[in-house]
């Protein structure tokens, strides 16, 4: 069993609750723009990649000419939702503990680099972690550069890094990153995609994840 010296955290899913707003965005934008609207399924499965794969995975019919248009009424549609989303039950508890107990933290994220840091600066979560990385300044998931870069960061080996997302997007950058996975269930994907991308363990709430890392953890 491995103890880890580092937690990465996806964002979107995982850390703030924040799917049904990028659902819901999607959606409003291709009602906007007369495009056909895809089911929360569909939309969901795309959260955690870079917003360009994302949106023409969401939006098969979405053409180049329309990409730009479709960006400006997705944003639309999150930033008026943006600040009002909260962090899962528990989340920030278990960061402080964490912090306190000397446990690197991290982010990979399909945000962008602008998304991320509004959120972080509305939350005054800068100072909480020692180093993020977004999908606009690295390759997107579920290649492994934002995770090889985060350990290069924090000259850490792979068994000494965990991987926590809601998507089997993250299992499956772990994965390619010789990283452990722990997916949760509280997120866009459900327990059968979460499988898929071969996580080292599931949990279904914070505070199983909390109670999972205990002893796994380097004090």
């Amino acid at each position: 069993m491995n103890r880890y010296k580092a937690v990465v955290f996806d964002w979107d899913g995982t850390v703030m609750d924040s799917t049904h707003a990028i659902v819901a965005s999607i959606q409003g934008a291709c009602a906007d723009l007369g495009l056909p609207v895809p089911d929360a399924r569909q939309a969901s499965w795309v959260i955690g990649l870079s917003l360009e794969s994302a949106l023409y995975h969401a939006v098969p019919t979405l053409t180049a000419d329309l990409f730009q248009d479709f960006q400006d009424c997705y944003r639309n549609h999150y930033l008026r939702q943006d600040g009002q989303l909260p962090l899962f039950d528990g989340m920030a508890e278990l960061l402080n503990t964490l912090g306190g107990q000397g446990i690197l933290l991290g982010v990979a994220t399909g945000k962008s680099r602008l998304g991320l840091d509004r959120v972080l600066t509305q939350r005054n979560m800068h100072g909480r972690f020692d180093v993020t990385r977004c999908a606009d300044e690295s390759f997107s998931k579920p290649h492994p550069a934002m995770l090889l870069e985060i350990m290069d960061a924090l000259c850490l080996s792979p068994d000494e890094v965990l991987m926590v997302g809601d998507t089997s997007h993250d299992m499956q950058m772990a994965r390619n990153a010789g990283v452990d996975g722990l997916a949760v269930t509280y997120g866009a994907h459900d327990l059968e995609a979460l499988k898929a991308g071969e996580p080292l363990a599931v949990v279904d709430s914070v505070a199983q994840m909390n109670d999972w890392l205990s002893g796994r953890i380097v004090i």
